[in-house]
């Protein structure tokens, strides 16, 4: 620490037997008058004024021009009192409100930054929490209504997941009361796995689809075929007279009537019309 200041703000000492001790104080308090909370009233300003008020304070952008402001450095902070200028030697964590802009900086020693771009960027944290406080399971916890991840320009937006091998899970956990009930994603390898779950503990696969094939599976692990189902598929029953239009429907669909001529069955549409599955006859 220096014998003369003090060794964060600089602020002079009274030295002892010192005489006139009331300059040395009063300056001291003319630091501290415009060192805490500070409130300058521009940094872009590059003239010096030829009137400012009586304590106004001013970061220099630079080639700064006038009597005083000449030649001092890029963000040097320059104070008006009792009719002259003086600068303020910097030091690193100096926050101030710039009031033309409305905008609070922060400073390192020598550079002064928008504190809304320093927040900007942050990294290495250990934990961020957002409307809650995050935890060592949860380092980065949201607690709100609604998340957003909007576009950058005209382009989409993604969101990545990533896993370390293909044992591992990579995956959304969809939770009541905090105990998973559905999950998707990479859960155990890399097909994707549609799985749901009574009790938070076992899950069972709904759906699977193999990356290497397109093939899904429902109740199968390794589906051979575009779509493979372990056990009945049920379609949609109706009357005759309730069908939709078969051109609707589109070739290929399937239904089921229950009050077909010669009993319930099976019916398909070709683009036209409704067909037994049993003799391609038009349902009637």
């Amino acid at each position: 620490m220096s014998d003369d200041a003090t060794p964060r703000l600089a602020l002079p000492f009274l030295a002892a037997a010192q005489a006139q001790k009331h300059v040395t104080l009063n300056q001291s308090l003319g630091l501290l008058d415009g060192l805490v909370q500070t409130a300058v009233e521009s940094r872009t300003t590059a003239s010096e004024p030829t009137s400012p008020a009586d304590g106004a304070l001013y970061i220099l952008p630079g080639s700064a021009t006038g009597a005083q402001w000449a030649g001092a450095p890029t963000g040097t902070v320059m104070q008006f009192e009792v009719g002259a200028w003086s600068r303020l030697s910097l030091r690193p964590g100096w926050i101030a409100w710039v009031k033309d802009e409305g905008a609070l900086v922060v400073c390192d020693g020598a550079v002064w930054t928008d504190l809304g771009l320093a927040l900007r960027s942050l990294a290495n944290l250990d934990r961020l929490g957002v409307g809650t406080t995050a935890d060592a399971g949860n380092p980065f916890s949201v607690k709100a209504a609604s998340v957003l991840f909007d576009h950058a320009g005209s382009g989409g937006v993604q969101v990545k997941l990533d896993k370390a091998s293909a044992g591992d899970n990579g995956s959304i956990l969809f939770q009541t009361g905090y105990s998973g009930r559905a999950e998707i994603g990479l859960c155990g390898d890399d097909a994707f796995h549609l799985r749901v779950s009574p009790d938070g503990t076992s899950f069972t696969d709904a759906l699977i689809a193999q990356p290497s094939t397109g093939h899904i599976g429902i109740g199968v692990s390794s589906p051979t075929s575009r779509l493979q189902v372990d056990g009945a598929v049920g379609v949609k029953a109706s009357v005759l007279a309730d069908l939709p239009s078969a051109a609707s429907e589109g070739a290929g669909a399937i239904r089921f009537v229950t009050d077909e001529a010669g009993g319930a069955t099976l019916v398909f549409s070709d683009g036209t019309d409704w067909r037994r599955t049993a003799d391609r006859s038009v349902a009637s």
